[in-house]
């Protein structure tokens, strides 16, 4: 079963880069023109998001060497402490949802530091998988589009990266503890 599973995982995206373009041409889709069309549509959509990817940056990097992250971790370090989350994964729940690029090196950091198959780490990775870049996706695909009010949407993918932090924390102290 092993083997059969890692053959399909070879082959999926091959087959599927040939059988798409087949099908378009059996269907009499204009396969190059409408790439072309999809790849222009694609470098305007690229333009427009850039001014909202600086500014991301931007924020980011000031919350990062401002040390606000430092004050708030020691803020609900005794918290934490009480409910038996490791402080050391903490981080993630405040920059999960801020930029994926950040969290996955913090995260990276983690496992160095403490090992894959630490706590730590098993929660680290749990986190990665259990929770969205919200703001950045918000940012992004709602200023690409031109929403302006997000205000219900940023309240729910808040509520959904805390529900999907806290399960985290949990389901591996469930299976690895």
């Amino acid at each position: 079963m092993y083997e059969f599973i890692n053959i399909i995982s070879a082959w999926t995206i091959p087959v599927m880069l040939v059988l798409i373009p087949l099908y378009a041409v059996f269907r009499k889709v204009p396969v190059y023109e409408s790439f072309t069309d999809g790849a222009k549509e694609g470098f305007d959509t690229a333009i427009k998001i850039i001014p909202h990817l600086v500014g991301m940056m931007v924020a980011i990097s000031i919350f990062r060497a401002s040390g606000a992250m430092e004050w708030i971790i020691g803020m609900i370090k005794p918290i934490l402490d009480y409910l038996g989350i490791p402080s050391e994964v903490f981080p993630l729940a405040i920059l999960r949802p801020i930029t994926g690029a950040g969290s996955l090196a913090f995260t990276t950091d983690l496992i160095k530091q403490h090992g894959p198959d630490s706590m730590i780490g098993r929660i680290a990775s749990t986190i990665q998988g259990s929770t969205d870049t919200t703001l950045y996706v918000l940012t992004v695909y709602f200023g690409a589009v031109g929403i302006r009010k997000a205000g219900y949407a940023l309240k729910v993918g808040l509520i959904s990266d805390l529900v999907g932090f806290l399960a985290a924390v949990a389901v591996c102290f469930l299976v690895f503890a």
